[in-house]
């Protein structure tokens, strides 16, 4: 008994400099901040299914019942296991193909030995990550055209008023007008029997970069343009040239705004690279929604559900991997915003 009475003797003082901590916590509001920014994106989730829940049981179309958030999670498990099913289909085509290949090769070392390739339909997954692709691909030959453009067109009034009306006239062009005029120009330029790429693919990140430049060229113009003047006469006391002061002085001061422009640039492109994929029916989630749609079954409004959860999410996956890399690159953290 004495020796429990010690013990706990001996760890009161711990648990007082706990308690004492948390209260200072509390007091200085690091706790309820914290609970703040867990708890009200939580509720809100929470709310949003709520509504979604109430709102689908009361809305009939013509292929059933609106599904509600457990059929699309549901349909997501099921799109999951079709795409491992997928996947097991072509571990043992290829099994096979080895097999008769290794049975030729020992009947006749001399024989022509043939790899096909798996031709199965591609899955939901499959079609995430060549979206995936094709955005990446588009958004960076978007990027390496519009920052030495918007770069040049900050340091020169002269370039920016003869670029200024081409920029104008050509940012708010739909994607829809662009896609006819690409699918037909990369038609006829690249018709190369045994294409590098796919012509789907090129078609896509071709539109995608189309839509992608514009947002870049201009902010990237206008952060060029507020740089400091007086970090621009110290370059010209220092007699620096052309290329050293714009990498040394001009990019780091711009680039809170070059990246303020990259990410609505990308999400844009993302934006374009779905709607485009409908449109032409180039593989990729946007083909995905159109043959959901046009397949009409039961089950196809909670798989397209599950598409627009999906395309939401990846923006948002997206614009946090700018933020971070714009957070690694900016020298000024107080300029980044969340």
């Amino acid at each position: 008994m004495n020796g429990k009475t010690v013990a706990r003797t001996y760890d009161l003082p711990r648990w007082e400099g706990l308690l004492a901590r948390f209260a200072e916590s509390r007091h200085d509001g690091t706790v309820t901040q914290l609970l703040g920014s867990l708890l009200t994106p939580l509720a809100a989730v929470a709310l949003f299914l709520l509504l979604w829940a109430f709102a689908a049981a009361h809305v009939t179309t013509s292929l059933g019942q609106l599904p509600g958030p457990l059929q699309v999670a549901d349909q997501a498990g099921l799109l999951v296991d079709e795409h491992r099913r997928e996947r097991a289909k072509e571990t043992a085509f290829q099994a096979r193909q080895e097999s008769r290949n290794a049975e030729l090769l020992a009947r006749d070392p001399e024989a022509e030995v043939r790899i096909r390739p798996y031709t199965g339909k591609p899955t939901f997954l499959d079609q995430v990550v060549t979206s995936l692709w094709t955005v990446a691909a588009g958004f960076l030959v978007a990027t390496l055209i519009a920052v030495p453009i918007g770069i040049a067109c900050g340091m020169s009034r002269l370039l920016y008023r003869a670029l200024n009306p081409l920029i104008q006239l050509f940012k708010p062009v739909s994607p829809l007008a662009w896609l006819p005029l690409v699918t037909m120009v990369v038609s006829a330029v690249y018709a190369s029997p045994d294409p590098l790429v796919p012509k789907s693919f090129l078609t896509s990140a071709i539109t995608v970069t189309l839509c992608c430049i514009w947002p870049t060229i201009i902010n990237t113009t206008v952060g060029v343009a507020s740089v400091d003047r007086d970090l621009v006469n110290v370059s010209r006391v220092l007699r620096l040239g052309w290329f050293t002061r714009s990498l040394k002085i001009v990019l780091p001061s711009a680039v809170p705004m070059i990246f303020t422009g990259l990410r609505l640039s990308l999400g844009i492109g993302w934006m374009v690279l779905i709607a485009a994929e409908m449109l032409a029916q180039n593989p990729g989630l946007g083909k995905f929604v159109w043959d959901e749609f046009q397949n009409g079954s039961s089950n196809s409004l909670a798989r397209i559900m599950v598409a627009v959860l999906a395309i939401g999410l990846i923006g948002f996956l997206l614009d946090r991997v700018m933020l971070l890399l714009q957070r690694r690159v900016s020298w000024d953290r107080n300029a980044i915003l969340r």
